[in-house]
């Protein structure tokens, strides 16, 4: 038998079978007709892919299965003939099946995507898998299925990621891509082999989402203009630290759209592209064919470029390139994982860079940490301890007095008190004077206490000053922050 498909909405393609079996079919002008035993993530699946709340008429058993005749009816004449001029192939990753792994993967991404997740976590134990999402930057535990079921979870996992679903000993990375309406998201896989079984980790990527600019960060005005300063200099090495997950590549996409002029050529190389950007030429590492970081800088220096982006300075190789690349007439953006600003020439040194070299190619660091942000619909005023008050005017050198802010817990942040994040910042800008004091010593605590002194704010400085401006709390901030 022909399958028949569905277009809701126009924004979201459902097979006739989901409604049959999901007890719900569309009525027109937003209507839908359900019965008793229609089950509740049906109706949070039409929510979503309808952007609406739909108005839901229950009917009895019979009645429904004459509206769903009533609707196929209507629907095979223009479906057939859409299929015929066009070839149209409906198949979608999250197209309802009979299949109890299926539907639970699933409402998973579909859960997942609803509330924003960065991350899915499948892990399994002896008697049970968890089910856990971070949000936030938190880990929350959302479900919990039996391990005999995992089983056909992972092996659909793997076949949707291109995985070897009869390998189970050792470690797999692979990637999904979906869209659902107008929704495209990349997802990026990876097993590891437990005594319970595989633990799947899915990273999350919403390709709809818009690339942030630098107004966008969350950077205060006097620090934002410092940063311009820093990546408008015609040359040199410009990096950006922190730990994984700290928004470093967020900042880096923010500085080209700040930096791309048709004047200028830009070129990055990056594992993975999160975003593409009109105008600028972006290269994909792929170790396996030999495409390696250091490898793509070095073809991207034969093609004339006049900004360079290199995802991540991963090893010496690739830091010499970059450091080379700075001082023949090149800006270089990049990313290293170090705690804080001052500690990126010292990693630098310990990866075999000499420190004159350092020295004369550095422009500036910046620092970053993601920190939540206060929920706005149950944000409230508190007053701040003495011991609070006291640790505040202390690191921001201030005598007045102030209010802090908390959330009380809403179902909008699903009583966290935090719904979304914000970066704080650590920018180090190098001149002449910090340049003599980098070719004799690479000392993160000599360079820290130099650049404290010439005015740099520490992430835990900044990390407080938006705690007093209510944007975040001073538990955020110091759970990121070194005090």
């Amino acid at each position: 038998m022909k399958t028949i498909t569905a277009t809701l909405e126009g924004k979201m393609q459902f097979s006739i079978d989901f409604y049959r079996n999901n007890q719900i079919v569309p009525g027109g002008e937003n209507k839908f007709y359900i019965t008793k035993n229609t089950p509740f993530y049906a109706v949070e699946d039409i929510k979503f892919y309808t952007d609406t709340i739909p108005q839901l008429i229950e009917v009895s058993e019979d009645e429904f299965q004459e509206k769903l005749e009533e609707y196929i009816s209507s629907l095979t004449e223009k479906i057939e003939s859409e299929e015929t001029e066009e070839g149209i192939d409906f198949e979608d990753i999250l197209q309802a099946s009979d299949t109890p792994a299926v539907q639970v993967l699933n409402s998973t991404f579909l859960k997942a995507i609803r509330i924003n997740a960065s991350d899915i976590h499948f892990e399994p134990f002896s008697n049970k898998v968890l089910i856990r999402f971070r949000m936030d930057g938190v880990l929350h535990e959302i479900n919990e299925i039996p391990p005999s079921l995992y089983q056909s979870v992972v092996s659909r996992i793997k076949v949707i990621a291109k995985l070897n679903v009869a390998e189970k000993r050792l470690p797999q990375d692979g990637r999904i891509k979906i869209k659902i309406g107008k929704k495209e998201v990349d997802m990026r896989v990876s097993t590891l082999p437990t005594s319970f079984g595989e633990r799947t980790v899915i990273r999350l990527l919403d390709k709809s989402n818009k690339i942030l600019t630098l107004e966008e960060l969350g950077l205060y005005p006097d620090d934002r203009k410092t940063f311009e300063e820093i990546i408008k200099k015609p040359y040199g090495l410009v990096l950006v630290t922190g730990p994984t997950g700290s928004g470093k590549s967020t900042t880096l996409y923010a500085s080209l759209l700040k930096l791309k002029t048709p004047r200028k050529n830009i070129i990055t190389v990056e594992d993975p592209i999160e975003y593409q950007i009109d105008g600028i030429s972006q290269v994909q590492v792929n170790p396996k064919i030999g495409l390696t970081f250091a490898a793509g800088l070095r073809s991207i220096l034969r093609q004339d470029p006049d900004i360079i982006m290199v995802g991540e300075i991963r090893d010496l190789e690739t830091a010499e390139m970059a450091v080379h690349s700075s001082m023949t007439g090149h800006l270089v953006l990049s990313t290293l994982h170090t705690n804080d600003a001052p500690s990126s020439v010292t990693r630098l040194a310990d990866m075999g860079i000499e420190s004159f070299l350092i020295a004369s190619s550095l422009e500036g660091v910046i620092a970053q940490r993601l920190v939540r942000r206060i929920c706005e619909n149950c944000k409230e005023e508190i007053n701040p301890s003495e011991n609070e008050k006291e640790f505040i005017k202390k690191h921001l050198h201030i005598d007045k007095d102030f209010k802090l802010y908390r959330g009380k817990g809403c179902e909008q942040c699903l009583n966290t008190g935090y719904k979304g994040m914000i970066a704080i910042y650590e920018i180090m800008k190098i001149d002449e004077d910090f340049r003599s004091l980098i070719s004799k010593t690479t000392d993160s605590k000599t360079i820290r206490d130099y650049a404290v002194k010439n005015g740099m704010k520490t992430l835990l400085q900044d990390g407080l000053r938006k705690a007093v401006d209510g944007v975040t709390t001073v538990e955020e901030v110091l759970s990121v922050a070194k005090q």
